[in-house]
């Protein structure tokens, strides 16, 4: 034997509450992503998203490494792959989508 396994067969016989758990966190590494993360669990290359912003592959490079930039500049990024930019402000009794940034 190689010492390889299929992970499927690693993780046949997990019970229901280790699945359950890796569910959760599953779900929750889903819920916060960098932008090169999404961008890859989209599956879109950074010459592909390059293309639909009309900018060269090496600015997708710079931009997922960026720390800050403008709202209307991540809400292209965002378009670009498909999906739409909402911003909400989260307090411990409600949450409050901000309207300032929206498009026009």
């Amino acid at each position: 034997m190689t010492g390889h396994h299929k992970f499927s067969r690693l993780t046949q016989d997990f019970g229901a509450t280790r699945n359950a758990k890796i569910a959760t966190k599953k779900a929750q590494l889903k819920e916060e992503m960098a932008i090169h993360e999404l961008r890859q669990a989209l599956k879109i290359s950074q010459a592909e998203l390059a293309e639909k912003l009309q900018v060269k592959q090496p600015a997708i490079s710079r931009l997922e490494k960026r720390t800050d930039m403008y709202v209307s500049h991540l809400r292209q990024v965002i378009q670009a792959m498909g999906g739409e930019l909402e911003i909400v402000a989260r307090f411990a009794d409600s949450e409050v989508k901000i309207n300032n940034f929206s498009e026009f």
